[in-house]
């Protein structure tokens, strides 16, 4: 399994991009600078953010960089985010000054402003809160609650002593040791942070996660929390973020703002955008054999050589260097043999996963492709599923990226088959592998589906039963036997080991209902379109009994028989079928498609004789 996690392991040449942005803070060499990555959810922003602190921590000889790692989303309905980014970054400046022994009186004084911005935040809001009618929040809340209890209920001892000590807590907490205005109290924040940065003598990188999963306010409050100590000396923020979903967010918070507005309002905040570069094909390759040797039991030594190697070979990508199963195996390491088989399927894989819609190069979609692989795998271990690892990828490939209507008919033609074999598929993948143009219905016919049909391995040849099952957690498992009576079953089990005696069977067939005769019919003429010659084969005795029994039955053998092709007929079946209500249609058919002399001279024979029922 590989978990979804952020992380400072270069797995696609990020490093570059992360070094770039490093670059421009460290020469930045403390003048304010605001840096915004962006991209889509899943495509590496987290790590990115991780992989830039890493490169400035690791040029950081000096320690003039300390660092506030800030993640919007976890506060979200639990705290005001935008007293928690200011309490977190106080805090932080204070335990580096009593660490250091250096401008520790003006970081206790910044997280003393700091503390009071909250409280009068909290008091205005409560305020407004009761004004309303609604009862206050906090310790506020508190005292309001136990007054009105006090009023409605009497007055206890215990209430006198537990209001002396709340009214105690929340003087001291009101008292301010700065008799300020609310604007001055912000601009003293302001100046005591910038000293309290100097006298360290350090630059704050901030860096800011997760913004664009958090609701607009929360996003908002975020971004003016950052305004409040944006641009000022010594501070360096990074906010990784979908443009898309903050714009979405500032234009819902300032409703009827303009386009224009909420770019100008983005654009103020952000000094330096920075996209995180999508993953083409050659990255997508090399992330997926990556992934496959952090999960080997290969020594971790090895592995990191053969990331570093890896990532060195995708720096020059752009010369025409290739990532793939022949330049692992260059490398110099004995890999297991299951890994150069994962490597080879990452070969394959790599151009789907890069363009397919339902993954599109997203490393958090991969992974979780083959975590589901993963755990495919294991349910088909412990139950005894005979399972190819080869052929359950290319199965959940199309399961999560191919057209819905083309995946179910594919469960079901696997569900209903004796073999597992989706025969239906056999023509098109031999085309597919051999490049030539094909016909496919509408819902097979997209450039995903015809890249898919070539991948190795030819599905049709392959019974897929073990695979469709461990896939129930999309794909309920059912297969037409399902539906059948415990009576039906019995027929459909004789009938197609001894079609022959199909005869026999007859009274039985008219006591089912007519949807259980269509099903053993439908496994019947299953087991009929693999006959290559139309004599009196067995299984048309089969079909013959059960198209007695229900005229709906007849009209599709007649259709099924018409189609045959007319090197396949005999002159045998002629007379076998002359007499079925249907024949004449089904005789007209052949004639058409040219059919040898002696099963013409069959059919003219039996036409004359007036041998057909009309």
């Amino acid at each position: 399994m590989w978990v979804d996690d952020v992380t400072d392991i270069d797995f696609v040449n990020f490093t570059s991009v992360a070094d770039t942005v490093a670059e421009v803070i460290q020469r930045a060499e403390g003048q304010p600078v605001s840096i915004g990555v962006s991209g889509a959810w899943g495509v590496g922003k987290s790590s990115m953010i991780s992989l830039i602190k890493h490169s400035i921590a690791k040029k950081d000889l000096n320690s003039k960089f300390i660092f506030v790692d800030f993640n919007a989303w976890l506060y979200q309905g639990f705290d005001d985010v935008r007293a928690a980014l200011l309490e977190i970054i106080a805090e932080k400046l204070k335990d580096v000054a009593e660490e250091r022994q250096t401008g520790i009186d003006k970081a206790k004084e910044l997280l003393a402003r700091v503390d009071w911005l909250r409280v009068v935040r909290a008091t205005a809001s409560n305020a407004i809160a009761l004004s309303m009618g609604m009862p206050p929040m906090g310790m506020l809340g508190e005292a309001f609650r136990r007054g009105k209890a006090m009023v409605s209920n009497g007055v206890t001892e215990d209430d006198i002593d537990a209001a002396g000590e709340m009214a105690g807590e929340i003087s001291s907490y009101l008292r301010p040791k700065h008799e300020e205005s609310p604007p001055q109290a912000i601009h003293a924040v302001r100046s005591c942070f910038e000293q309290t940065l100097e006298e360290l003598g350090v630059t704050l990188v901030v860096l800011i996660d997760d913004l664009d999963r958090c609701l607009p306010e929360t996003t908002i409050s975020t971004l003016e929390a950052i305004r409040l100590f944006l641009f000022l000396d010594h501070t360096a923020f990074v906010i990784a973020a979908d443009n898309d979903m903050i714009k979405n967010a500032v234009r819902k918070h300032f409703d009827g703002v303009s386009d224009q507005h909420v770019t100008s309002y983005f654009d103020k905040l952000i000094q330096v955008p920075i996209g995180v570069p999508p993953l083409g094909t050659q990255e997508v390759r090399a992330y997926l054999m990556l992934l496959y040797v952090e999960s080997s039991d290969m020594e971790d030594e090895d592995k990191s050589k053969i990331r570093a190697d890896v990532v060195s070979q995708l720096s020059k990508s752009w010369q025409g260097h290739r990532v793939d199963r022949a330049f692992m195996q260059t490398l110099g390491h004995q890999y297991p043999a299951y890994l150069v088989a994962r490597f080879d399927a990452a070969d394959r894989l790599a151009p789907l996963m890069t363009t397919a819609e339902g993954i599109k190069g997203n490393p958090r979609l991969i992974k979780r492709f083959l975590n589901a692989l993963s755990i495919r795998l294991s349910l088909a271990h412990s139950q005894g599923v005979t399972v190819e690892e080869t052929a359950l990828t290319k199965l959940l490939l199309f399961e999560r990226c191919g057209d819905r209507k083309a995946y179910a008919e594919l469960a079901e033609a696997i569900a209903s088959s004796d073999d597992g074999k989706p025969l239906f598929l056999s023509g098109w993948e031999k085309s597919a592998s051999a490049g030539e143009e094909m016909d496919l219905p509408p819902h097979w016919d997209s450039p995903f589906a015809r890249a898919w049909l070539a991948l190795a391995p030819e599905l049709s040849a392959l019974d897929l039963r073990g695979a469709l099952y461990v896939s129930r957690e999309h794909t309920p498992l059912i297969t037409p036997e399902d539906r059948l009576s415990s009576a039906g079953i019995e027929i459909l089990t004789a009938l197609l080991d001894h079609p022959e005696m199909a005869g026999g069977l007859a009274q039985d067939l008219a006591g089912l209902q007519h949807a259980e005769r269509s099903v053993i019919f439908d496994r019947v003429l299953e087991r009929a379109r693999l006959i290559q010659e139309w004599g009196i084969p067995d299984e048309l005795e089969a079909c013959l009994v059960l198209s007695r029994s229900d005229a709906s039955l007849g009209d599709r053998l007649a259709a099924f028989l018409g189609e045959r092709p007319a090197v396949q007929l005999t002159p045998a079946i002629v007379q076998k079928i002359s007499m079925e209500p249907w024949s004449k249609t089904v005789f007209k058919q052949w004639q058409s498609a040219d059919p040898s002399e002696e099963v013409s001279r069959a059919i003219t024979r039996v036409l004359k004789d007036g041998n057909i029922t009309v």
